[in-house]
């Protein structure tokens, strides 16, 4: 598995790490199996929030005994962004995760809490020692410009993104900026949202021919292309210990330049969206 600087945090991450979204539906001890073979397996980044209703406590389940090896992150709602806001839903996050700190935390999404009032808040998290480090998801260049602004040089560590190979906007100008300023880049629902392309598709067929040539999946191939450049990070979600293994060995998968090129063609990234897309 691949580790790489995350942001200016010093800490060096799996470049494959694990999503929670809806992994408390269904068989609770399947998903905490899968999530520790996640671990096993290399993918010591796991991701959460705290509107993921109870995948904060299928993460605790998983991780105990082990929190060290984990890389942790839980994101914090618009809503609850305020100074004390955000200081009050970490706590809660915390003790759901039982454990005293958070690697990093997100606010989820731009709301209507002025970020000051935010940035306020993480860093006195931050101090604390409840969180380590502090970013945001769902934050196009320009949101990222102006929280900059006001949080300074190197503080952002991350900006969780949704990104697949059916939707490439960041790649116009968030990406960029991310790479610009040290900040990591997450892509979120990195297989799309029930939507993989189709085997039949023509997409679908360039990955599987390149899944052929290295002996592994589509999907993998798919998590390989997204996480080409060093500042990218995927957190695919998995249903079960065999689903995390194989997301587990796209960490290893390196394409060549050629292949890259033939996704680039048959998933093309398109005009740049008048707003940042996001689930």
């Amino acid at each position: 598995m691949r580790h790489n600087p995350f942001g200016a945090t010093g800490h060096a991450v799996s470049v494959i790490g694990q999503g929670t979204w809806y992994i408390d539906r269904g068989d609770r001890a399947a998903a905490v199996k899968a999530l520790q073979a996640g671990l096993d397996a290399g993918m010591s980044h796991i991701d959460t929030a705290e509107m993921y209703d109870d995948a904060e406590l299928v993460v605790a389940d998983a991780i105990a005994d082990r929190r060290d090896q984990v890389f942790l992150v839980s994101k914090v709602l618009p809503g609850n962004a305020s100074r004390k806001g955000a200081v009050a839903a970490c706590e809660r996050s915390l003790k759901r995760l039982k454990t005293e700190r958070l690697d990093c935390y997100l606010l989820h999404w731009r709301g209507q809490v002025p970020l000051a009032e935010t940035v306020a808040a993480f860093e006195e998290l931050k101090a604390a020692g409840k969180i380590a480090s502090w970013g945001v998801s769902n934050f196009d260049a320009d949101d990222l410009n102006e929280l900059s602004r006001v949080a300074g040089k190197g503080a952002i560590a991350c900006n969780q993104v949704l990104y697949h190979l059916q939707e490439r906007a960041i790649e116009h100008r968030v990406i960029p900026w991310c790479e610009r300023h040290g900040v990591a880049v997450v892509a979120y629902s990195p297989f799309g949202h029930n939507d993989f392309p189709s085997p039949r598709s023509p997409g679908g067929k360039a990955l599987e021919q390149i899944a052929a040539a290295h002996g592994t999946s589509p999907r993998q191939v798919a998590l390989a292309f997204l996480t080409r450049q060093p500042a990218i990070f995927a957190i695919p979600k998995a249903a079960s210990a065999t689903h995390a293994g194989d997301n587990a060995a796209a960490g290893d998968l390196t394409l060549s330049e050629s292949e890259i090129a033939e996704i680039d063609r048959a998933f093309p990234r398109g005009r740049e969206p008048s707003s940042l897309p996001m689930l």
